[in-house]
């Protein structure tokens, strides 16, 4: 038999062939050239074999296969080189699917772990897939989010597997599946526990029982005139979400579906063009960039030798709430402080409700998270956790006294941080006797949908040595939640407050000028980003607000509006209050329809506010970089992308500005 790189094939005694795959030199499966290669060689040795059946599965602890090798979508100055590099590596990848499909024996992918785009497309292409009912699990077609789609034929074969009505929203979204609701849908065949996945794929390739088809129905969908009708519905839910002129990648899917759906030929082959020349466009290049400057902030935060293991949280208000349910559902003891019962009593509530948006209808991870947080109005969690995080209300003297009464009896060990979103830490650390204990982790509301946290740092609080342990701790315990680490300079308003904080009240600024928050938002929106600024502001609290936007305001010199402490002394205090910068019903703005006199009734016009509103945001973020807030451009526009939502397609501030400069 023949030695292979990155797998290994191998025959056992029922006469089933296994084959393992094993990047070298990857955490993770990843299929280069090299590794698809091997799997067609593994195919055609097979006839020599005489096996039964083939099982495909992985060897890695983390997962079956994460996908394509992103680095072969990067592109260079060499247009042309580019297309003909592009399509021979998608090509490349559809012909070790067809080879797989096209086996004259049973073939099974066994999933475990994640699951995504070039790894979903190679399970598609076996007879069977059986996925394992673990927690981790989790299988999807994400291109979409690179800017592309599916090219190793996962357009046709999702569609054939799913039927349309399940396959094209899971492309078009990017949804990740986990293994019931994968089989529920259709994409995979069984789901087991672990201990029985590889003795259910040997069942199945011995007994080959039938598969689920797509019902008749969804079928018809397939026809050309039903086609041309359920291609519009999409392209409009589309619209919703993304623009053509900055997302062309759902469009260009559906229109591949619409023209050639039903013939998997001509899909098969314009599906690899379509990959080919979406990957050069800009926006797929800024978005193939935003995945590698999230790669980069996961490396950041490095397994810990520590183990970590109970966090207590000091406050149980809507943040701290949210960021001890975050650590329950990762899996984390959680203790809750506050004085007041009945904070703690509607903390449960909260969290309750995060939990059930979050799990759906996983009742038994929804329970454990609520047993695994525990409420503490006597404060005896302190002694026993690992992490203590600070999050009660923005006022330097409170946040003082927490920390005297937390270092007095917490462990030595014990991690201290702060969630303070604009205080400095040097402040903070001045009622400490160990100053250099503290690290700011500064999570972003709300906390269930906003991947990044500032692990903030203040170089005067100690030594080199002790810095940087603070730090690598806070990362590690980033990364442990699952969340995103951006190390961060401590100053006023650290690095998203401050280059937010002008935008916002450069937003404010206009309102108070006579122009409708629907037209500052809409122009804003029309930038990319994904809510315009007074919806943000009202989102974030207005009070909120006021409290960081006067720090930065006295820091930084910049002018407060008038306005904005007349709203908040009135108790319009934005979403959580029922009326901002708008009217909000069962927790959604009533917004004005968007007329054009609106505009006209001003002297400016759209593309005027919206540059007023951007110029402010990348004038700050020079001035962040310049001083040094963050290490480098790279990690600054990770942090903006990540903690605002800036227009992913754009490729962060520092890029889009310096892509301006260059044209």
């Amino acid at each position: 038999m023949m030695e292979y790189q990155h797998l290994s094939l191998y025959k056992d005694s029922q006469n089933i062939a296994w084959l393992a795959l094993d990047v070298q030199g990857k955490p993770a499966n990843i299929l280069m050239p090299e590794v698809l290669e091997e799997i067609q060689i593994a195919c055609r040795e097979l006839k020599h074999l005489a096996a039964k059946g083939l099982v495909i599965f992985s060897t890695k602890i983390n997962g079956f296969i994460a996908g394509a090798d992103i680095e072969r979508f990067k592109g260079s100055k060499d247009a042309q080189s580019n297309i003909e590099r592009a399509k021979a590596y998608i090509e490349l990848g559809q012909r070790t699917c067809e080879v797989v499909e096209n086996l004259n024996i049973t073939s099974v992918a066994l999933i475990d772990g994640f699951c995504m785009g070039g790894g979903t497309e190679l399970a598609l292409a076996c007879d069977y897939r059986i996925a394992s009912d673990s927690p981790k699990t989790r299988i999807s077609l994400p291109e979409i989010k690179l800017g592309i789609h599916p090219g190793f034929g996962g357009t046709v074969r999702s569609i054939q597997r799913m039927g349309v009505l399940k396959a094209m929203p899971m492309m078009l979204t990017g949804r990740a599946y986990n293994g019931r609701s994968a089989l529920k849908a259709g994409l995979v065949d069984y789901t087991v526990p672990l201990r029985q996945l590889k003795h259910t794929a040997s069942f199945v390739i011995r007994h080959q029982p039938p598969v689920a088809s797509v019902p008749f129905f969804t079928r018809l969908l397939e026809k050309k005139p039903l086609r041309a009708l359920v291609a519009m519905q999409m392209r409009k839910q589309v619209a919703q979400k993304a623009r053509p002129e900055h997302y062309p990648a759902p469009y260009a899917l559906i229109d591949l579906w619409e023209k050639h759906g039903g013939n998997p030929g001509a899909m098969y082959s314009h599906e690899a063009r379509s990959v080919s020349r979406l990957i050069l466009t800009e926006t797929a290049q800024n978005l193939v960039r935003v995945f590698f400057l999230q790669s980069r902030l996961k490396g950041l935060g490095k397994p810990s030798q520590l183990t970590l293991q109970h966090v207590h949280v000091v406050g149980a208000g809507i943040m701290g709430t949210d960021i001890a349910t975050w650590c329950a559902a990762r899996g984390f003891k959680v203790t809750l402080q506050d004085t007041q019962n009945v904070s703690l009593a509607k903390a449960q509530q909260r969290a309750r409700k995060n939990l059930q948006r979050q799990f759906k209808k996983d009742r038994k991870s929804v329970r454990d998270a609520l047993d695994r947080i525990i409420p503490d109005s006597e404060d005896a969690g302190i002694a026993k956790a690992d992490v203590i995080i600070e999050a009660i209300y923005e006022d330097l003297a409170a946040k003082q006294a927490v920390f005297q009464s937390i270092e007095k009896r917490s462990r030595p060990d014990a991690l201290l941080a702060t969630n303070t979103s604009s205080i400095p830490l040097a402040d903070i650390a001045q009622a400490l006797q160990a100053p250099e204990r503290l690290i700011g982790l500064h999570f972003f509301n709300p906390v269930f949908k906003m991947p990044l946290v500032e692990v903030v740092y203040e170089r005067s609080l100690g030594n080199n040595e002790q810095l940087s342990e603070q730090v690598a701790k806070g990362t590690a315990f980033a990364r442990h939640i699952k969340k995103l680490p951006l190390p961060v300079k401590s100053s006023p308003g650290f690095l998203i407050n401050r280059i937010l904080m002008p935008y916002l009240l450069e937003a404010i600024t206009l309102h108070q000028q006579g122009v409708s928050a629907t037209v500052i938002d809409q122009a804003a929106k029309d930038f990319g980003m994904p809510m315009g600024p007074l919806e943000l502001a009202d989102t974030v609290g207005l009070d909120i607000c006021l409290d960081v936007g006067k720090i930065i305001s006295r820091a930084l010199d910049i002018p407060l509006p008038d306005g904005l402490q007349e709203i908040v002394s009135a108790n319009q205090l934005g979403k959580k209050s029922g009326q901002g910068f708008y009217l909000y019903k069962k927790g959604k703005p009533v917004k004005p329809a968007l007329q054009p006199r609106q505009v006209k009734s001003w002297t400016g016009d759209p593309q005027h506010i919206q540059q007023r509103l951007i110029q402010k945001l990348l004038d700050e973020a020079q001035k962040c970089l310049d001083e040094g807030i963050v290490e480098d451009a790279d990690l600054l526009d990770a942090g903006v992308i990540f903690g605002t939502g800036f227009a992913p397609f754009r490729g962060g501030p520092m890029h889009s500005m310096a892509r301006t400069t260059s044209t």
